[in-house]
């Protein structure tokens, strides 16, 4: 089969059709090769048969709990911000919104769990994903989670994704299967020292939130050298204590 056009292209192209399978191609990330598949849907129509509930308000988006095809799914809308130009405002959710959608397709082809895309709409800036039933990884937080937690990152970081927003908030465990969440800051990035903000965000949430848990950090750096080997490991942590280090002489200042 043919493959069609991406979602992303502009709104007047979308196809005419109800239902249509997308291909993402290798070539939205240079030097990062990938086939990502979505489900794009130009009509709504009646495929969504529950009135979306709105469970979460943040700052970039919101998050409401629906249906897709009969099953529970998450649909996260990007609102339109005021204090944008509308055509900025426009481009920048339609681009931060297929971008989102692509790295949650991308991750698994590193053997990370994320939410299935179901729904991909680039003008309403919406995604419609899996509905993951489980529990969210800072309330039942154990040092085994904590390894776990760094290998996910590091096979991340191995397909050169920063996840931008990486605390135990945005991993659900479900079933014994961890499942990482919330891909709208990630971002493409070969430099250590993008790599090393993941790590020193994450080590500031388990000193933290989880001062409690013998290790947490310990066990958070066995589970990615575990991935990513300890040479490299070594040169991303130096690059964390050096941010560490700029962020105590900024306060001092």
């Amino acid at each position: 089969m043919k493959d069609e056009p991406f979602a992303g292209q502009d709104e007047d192209a979308a196809p005419k059709f109800v239902l249509s399978t997308i291909f993402a191609e290798d070539n939205l990330f240079a030097g990062l090769r990938f086939k990502a598949h979505h489900v794009f849907i130009s009509s709504m129509q009646v495929i969504l048969c529950l009135q979306p509930r709105l469970i979460k308000k943040g700052a970039e988006a919101d998050i409401y709990l629906t249906t897709w095809a009969g099953r529970k799914a998450i649909s996260k809308i990007r609102s339109p911000k005021p204090y944008r130009h509308v055509e900025l405002d426009r481009t920048i959710r339609k681009q931060r919104t297929i971008r989102e959608a692509n790295f949650m397709s991308i991750a698994k082809k590193a053997g990370i769990e994320s939410p299935y895309v179901y729904f991909v709409d680039p003008k309403k800036a919406e995604i419609i994903m899996e509905f993951i039933e489980g529990r969210n990884v800072k309330d039942v937080i154990t040092p085994a989670l904590c390894r776990e937690v760094g290998r996910y990152s590091a096979l991340l970081h191995s397909i050169n994704i920063v996840h931008g927003d990486l605390t135990t908030s945005n991993f659900i465990i479900d079933k014994k299967r961890l499942v990482l969440l919330d891909f709208g800051l990630s971002y493409y990035s070969e430099r250590t020292e993008d790599v090393a903000t993941d790590l020193r965000l994450i080590k500031e949430v388990l000193a933290s939130a989880h001062i409690r848990v013998r290790g947490a950090y310990e066990r958070f750096v066995e589970g990615y050298v575990s991935i990513a080997g300890k040479k490299k490991t070594v040169r991303i942590l130096e690059n964390v204590r050096e941010i560490e280090q700029r962020g105590r002489y900024a306060r001092v200042t």
